[in-house]
C-alpha cells in the first residue's frame, strides 16, 4: 500500500480551491478549479498559431503512419488530432530543455500555445454531441464531433496548482483523484471514461496500467457523420483491390458520381469527399506501382485541394472497418523527443520528479455507404518518482534460496534452497 504523505491534491495554498462535484458513477468524482473558468477564445485571433498546430498535427500523423501501429504498417487508422491535444496538455506543464525540445520537434507555438489550442477546441465544439446517442449504423446528417480531456492523478501526490489552472482555463479538463495502487477501482474508472467518451468504440484506455503511476492524461475524439451524398447500396459491388504485397483480392466497393474537389500531382491523385456538414474525407491515391502514399503526397494534396473547384467525379471507394493501436513511446523516440521521455525535473510543475512511463493510442474507423464512424483515445502515463512512496510486499509462497553472509567480508557462510518448508 502507498504511504500517503498528504491527502490533498494540491500541496501549496493559493487562489485555487478544489471542490468535488457530486457524482456516484464511474469515473469517480471530478475535481474542478473553483473560480477558474474556461476562457473564451476566438479562432480568428490566432491564425499563425493555428497554422503551426495544423502543421504539428500533420507531422504527428506522418509519424503514426510511418510507425504503422500494431498492424505493422499495413492497415492503419490513427488520430493525430487526439495526439496533438494530449501532447499540448503535457506541454502545459513542461519547462527547461523538455519544453524547448517539444516546441522545436513538434513545431508548437512558443507563445499563446494554450490559448490557440483552446480556440481550436472551441471551434470543434460547435459539433459536440453525446456519442452514446448516435445510431452508428445510420450516422447523423448533423455531424457529431465529441472531444474530451481528462487528468487522473494519485490522491496522495501533490499536483501543481498552476498546471491545474492551465488545464481548467484552456482545456476544460477535469481532474479525477484516484488511488493508482487500487487497480480494481482505478483501472475500470479510466476504462469507463474512454468507453463513455467514444460511444463504446474504445472500451479500454490504451496505455498499459501500472499501479506505481501517479499521473495519466487522456484525450478522446469521436466522430460520426453521414456523407453529403450517401452511396446507393445497390451500386456497391465486389471489385478487385491490389494489396500492398501486389496480390489481388475482391472487396465490396461503393460507387457514385458527385461534384467533388479533385487535384493531382507528381505521383498522386486526390479528392475531398464531403460529409453532410463541416467535414470532408480527403482521399489520396498513389500512382500505380507506388502502393502506399507518402507523407509528402498528403501535404501536397492538402495544398492543392484548398483551391480546387468542385467538378463531376466518379468515385469508387471500398468499404472498410479498421482498428489500430500504437506504442507512442516508439513514435516519440522516432520523432526525437528524448528530453521529454527521459527528464526527471522538467515536469516538476505537474508533480515533483514526474517521468513518462508509457503512452499509447487506440483508434477505430468504419466507412460505409451512409457515412463514417471513427474514434480514438490517446493516453500518456507518468510517475512521480520522488513523491508518494510505495510499500513493497514480498511473499515467500514458493521455493526460494537463501544465504547467510558475513557482512564485513561478504563471505557466504551458508547457502541453501527451501522447496518445501515441511521437509527436514
Amino acid at each position: 500500500m502507498k504511504q500517503k504523505t498528504t491527502a490533498r491534491l494540491v500541496a501549496a495554498a493559493g487562489a485555487l480551491a478544489l471542490v468535488l462535484t457530486s457524482c456516484s458513477a464511474t469515473p469517480p468524482a471530478m475535481v474542478k478549479a473553483d473560480g477558474v473558468e474556461r476562457v473564451s477564445a476566438d479562432r480568428a485571433a490566432y491564425p499563425g498559431e493555428l497554422a503551426q498546430l495544423r502543421a504539428s498535427a500533420r507531422k504527428l500523423g506522418a509519424a503514426l503512419l510511418a510507425d504503422g501501429g500494431d498492424a505493422g504498417n499495413e492497415n492503419v487508422v490513427s488520430s493525430p488530432g487526439s495526439l496533438l491535444i494530449a501532447l499540448a496538455m503535457l506541454r502545459a506543464g513542461a519547462s527547461g530543455g523538455t519544453a524547448a525540445e517539444m516546441d522545436s520537434v513538434l513545431g508548437f507555438p512558443t507563445e499563446r500555445r494554450d490559448e490557440a489550442v483552446n480556440a481550436l477546441l472551441a471551434s470543434l465544439e460547435a459539433f459536440d454531441g453525446d456519442p452514446g446517442s448516435v445510431d452508428e449504423k445510420d450516422p447523423p446528417r448533423r455531424p457529431v464531433l465529441h472531444t474530451a480531456n481528462a487528468l487522473f492523478v494519485d490522491k496522495g501526490e501533490p499536483t501543481g496548482e498552476g498546471y491545474l489552472q492551465s488545464l481548467a482555463r484552456h482545456y476544460g479538463a477535469g481532474v479525477y483523484p484516484v488511488d493508482f495502487q487500487d487497480e480494481a477501482a482505478t483501472k475500470p474508472a479510466i476504462d469507463a471514461w474512454a468507453n463513455k467518451n467514444t460511444g463504446g468504440q474504445i472500451k479500454k484506455a490504451p496505455a498499459q496500467y501500472d499501479g506505481r503511476d501517479t499521473f495519466s492524461v487522456l484525450n478522446a475524439v469521436y466522430f460520426a457523420s453521414a456523407w453529403k451524398a450517401p452511396f446507393d447500396p445497390a451500386d456497391t459491388a465486389e471489385l478487385p483491390f491490389t494489396t500492398s504485397d501486389g496480390g489481388q483480392v475482391s472487396v465490396p466497393t461503393m460507387s457514385g458520381v458527385q461534384d467533388l474537389a479533385f487535384a493531382e500531382g507528381a505521383g498522386w491523385r486526390a479528392v475531398d469527399l464531403p460529409y453532410a456538414e463541416g467535414f470532408v474525407m480527403r482521399l489520396v491515391l498513389p500512382d500505380a506501382g507506388a502502393l502506399r502514399p507518402g507523407a509528402q503526397d498528403l501535404t501536397d494534396a492538402a495544398l492543392a485541394l484548398e483551391t480546387a473547384a468542385p467538378a463531376p467525379v466518379q468515385i469508387m471507394l471500398p468499404k472498410w472497418e479498421q482498428g489500430s493501436g500504437f506504442d507512442l513511446r516508439k513514435v516519440f523516440t522516432e520523432l526525437g523527443l528524448q528530453e521529454m521521455l527521459n527528464t526527471g525535473t522538467d515536469f516538476n510543475s505537474i508533480q515533483t520528479g514526474l517521468r513518462i512511463q508509457s503512452a499509447a493510442q487506440s483508434a477505430k474507423i468504419t466507412v460505409a455507404e451512409k457515412g463514417t464512424v471513427a474514434a480514438a483515445v490517446t493516453q500518456i502515463n507518468a510517475r512521480a518518482v520522488s513523491g508518494v512512496a510505495a510499500t513493497t510486499v514480498i511473499h515467500f509462497d514458493r521455493p526460494f534460496q537463501y544465504e547467510i553472509i558475513h557482512a564485513e567480508t561478504g563471505l557466504p557462510l551458508f547457502m541453501g534452497r527451501v522447496s518445501d518448508p515441511r521437509s527436514s
